[in-house]
């Protein structure tokens, strides 16, 4: 009997926090807010957001100013698969892959091609968050399962930044992925508390979970 596909934003709440997709599940409520679509549309822009003067820039959900974005995006021109991110031959494409499913932004032509997730967050200082190099591996892994070959990575794109991240299905990032769809697989009531938690700080359901955080004062014995 073969096992429900997973989707992969169930992946990235499981690898954020397995209680999380539960609250999710139960309420019913995996729809991104309304104000994501208007910086996901970001990436598909960058060609015109180069040329964008302040004023015009002013006016979009940008995360950095104006000047720094226009000199991320021409950072950008220098990458090998800049035509591909600036045009892609493939966007919002639905992937189903052997275990899990879901869209891809965009896919980029190449040999191998390339899938992307577009992100409306913040980037950390290096790589990307756990949660997103999750999803990235379950993509690269559909998209590979949907062409019978082998895709090497995927991207991450920070579109309110203008910065696009790398994650290659490694070793080490592969078992990541497939521990966090063994957690969602294999979960059936709630899942244990993370107590304090930096995650649970900014977590939607932080007061119908009841988990108790502590504030960096406290948890320094300050």
């Amino acid at each position: 009997m073969s096992r429900p596909s997973t989707p992969f934003s169930h992946l990235a709440r499981a690898a954020y926090c397995p209680r999380q997709l539960y609250y999710a599940e139960k309420y019913d409520d995996h729809a991104p807010p309304p104000e994501v679509e208007a910086v996901r549309e970001l990436a598909f822009r960058y060609d015109d957001l180069r040329a964008a003067n302040d004023a015009e820039l002013a006016d979009l959900p940008l995360s950095v100013a104006p000047g720094a974005y226009r000199a991320n995006l021409e950072r950008l021109t220098e990458r090998d698969d800049w035509a591909g991110l600036a045009d892609p031959s493939g966007r919002e494409v639905f992937l189903r892959g052997r275990d899990c499913h879901g869209i891809a932004h965009k896919v980029l032509d190449g040999d191998p091609p390339t899938p992307t997730l577009v992100s409306p967050g913040d980037p950390p200082e290096r790589g990307v968050w756990e949660p997103q190099r999750v999803r990235a591996v379950a993509v690269a892994k559909a998209l590979a399962w949907e062409r019978e070959e082998e895709i090497p990575r995927a991207l991450v794109e920070y579109p309110a930044h203008g910065v696009v991240r790398t994650v290659r299905v490694t070793t080490r990032n592969a078992g990541a992925y497939r521990r966090t769809l063994w957690t969602v697989r294999r979960t059936t009531g709630v899942p244990p508390r993370v107590n304090d938690s930096a995650k649970c700080a900014s977590c939607e359901y932080r007061t119908t979970c009841g988990t108790k955080t502590r504030s960096l004062k406290t948890l320094l014995g300050l």
